[in-house]
């Protein structure tokens, strides 16, 4: 019996601080079963992971999944490259966002949903150095009104 519900496993979080996002489609990932077993303890890294798409198929690239410690010799390359799972309509739009609009496919999470392991995969734009330093400007601006409200009920 699968389990009902999402587990968030890993995000990230450099990602949104990284890009600017503009679309998130859900792709499953092809695993094998010493891998899965890693990923439901959490033992992945998807900060510097991306995607790509190479003869019609997209993969995800330095997407860090630890040896499973009972998996002697099924165990696989940590940094292996890996399927993701979509739709030929879903790939082509994504084809067209990388070619003619200069998108990148930057993976947000990695979650267990239903039992199966699913990636949250965007389509984001780079930021500049300017971009970021607003980011951080208005993040800085916002804790420091948030400070001062809660001094002043205090």
């Amino acid at each position: 019996m699968k389990k009902k519900g999402t587990n968030v496993v890993a995000t990230n979080r450099k990602a949104r601080y990284e890009y600017f996002i503009e679309e998130t489609i859900e792709t499953g990932l092809v695993l094998t079963g010493t891998e899965v077993k890693s990923i439901r303890q959490g033992k992945l890294n998807i900060k510097d992971s991306y995607a790509s798409i190479e003869q019609g198929e997209v993969f995800i690239n330095n997407l860090h999944i630890s040896p499973y410690e009972q998996g002697n010799i099924y165990n696989v390359d940590p940094l292996r490259k890996r399927k993701l799972l979509l739709h030929r309509r879903e790939i082509r739009k994504l084809m067209v966002a990388i070619t003619q609009k200069g998108y990148t496919l930057v993976p947000l999470s990695v979650y267990i949903k239903d039992g199966l392991v699913k990636v949250e995969l965007a389509t984001a734009k780079g930021k500049k150095l300017y971009d970021k330093r607003d980011d951080i400007a208005k993040k800085d601006a916002e804790r420091r009104m948030q400070q001062h409200s809660s001094e002043k009920y205090q």
